[in-house]
């Protein structure tokens, strides 16, 4: 029972209760105010993959929406966002997978016919809030 109790409070004990810092992101390109922008931060194995571990949503603004993805513990990361213009809560794809909503990457990583890679659009998060920028575009 001793183990077990200790086990429990080792987290604790060690720091691992306290948050991470947030990671502000500021998209631009969105067309109108509607929907929503929803924001991924993903390490490298998850990116570009629908399972980040951190993620937040905001309602769509003109021109730029900033969308604060909080407790993010520092690392390596990089960001994916898409408009969800028709607030359906999705994103939606067409019949081959590309998207048929308006997408962007940290590092503002502009891309075509493939998936963006990590190590461009990776940015350091410390042990202060990150803010970083960039825009969404329709896949081509």
């Amino acid at each position: 029972m001793h183990r077990l109790a200790a086990l429990l409070l080792t987290p604790l004990l060690l720091g691992a209760a306290s948050p991470g810092k947030p990671v502000v992101v500021a998209v631009s390109g969105i067309g109108a105010a509607k929907g929503i922008v929803h924001v991924d931060i993903c390490p490298a194995k998850q990116f570009t993959r629908e399972d980040c571990p951190w993620a937040a949503e905001a309602v769509a603004h003109a021109g730029t929406t900033t969308v604060t993805v909080p407790d993010v513990p520092p690392g390596r990361y990089a960001a994916q966002a898409y408009w969800d213009a028709n607030g359906n809560g999705k994103a939606d794809r067409n019949f081959i997978g590309m998207p048929l909503e308006l997408v962007g990457f940290s590092n503002d990583v502009q891309v075509k016919l493939s998936r963006p890679k990590f190590a461009a659009a990776a940015f350091d998060h410390g042990t202060a809030p990150t803010r970083i920028t960039f825009a969404v575009r329709k896949i081509p």
